[in-house]
């Protein structure tokens, strides 16, 4: 089996979470290439790539995995956003975050996240649900 990376947009504006997420990736050894954006706005410049200029992330198998509570645009904003455009559309979005409202749950599933992760408390829960989501992605053969 070929291993195909996939690049990863992190979406995060807390940067004890960002460097979790790195660590997390090292322990159990997932390489795929990360792309950092500290909010929705800054995130949806990084996927949108205009004539003049080309994507800040490669165009092709991209994950996004998001904060929902950030400033300037928050999750659900840019889950809104970047559903309604027509080239990002199928971005597959892996939601990551301390919100167990249901509200939020609900919001997020109605934008067609491809999942709803709440941030373990412990380094080791977090480092579990980094190499679970790699299997997933994985498994799922991302195209």
């Amino acid at each position: 089996m070929i291993e195909r990376v996939i690049n990863i947009l992190l979406v995060e504006d807390d940067e004890v979470d960002v460097m979790n997420v790195k660590r997390a990736f090292k322990k159990v050894n997932i390489t795929n290439p990360i792309y950092l954006a500290s909010n929705g706005l800054e995130a949806l410049a990084m996927l949108r790539s205009n004539e003049d200029q080309s994507p800040c992330l490669p165009t092709e198998r991209r994950l996004v995995l998001l904060d929902l509570n950030m400033p300037k645009m928050n999750g659900i904003e840019f889950l809104q956003e970047l559903r309604s455009d027509p080239n990002l559309c199928t971005t597959p979005v892996v939601v990551m975050t301390t919100s167990n409202q249901d509200q939020d749950r609900v919001q997020a599933y109605n934008l067609n996240v491809a999942g709803y992760i709440l941030k373990p408390l412990t380094f080791n829960k977090f480092v579990d649900t980094m190499s679970t989501l790699n299997k997933y992605w994985i498994l799922c053969e991302l195209p």
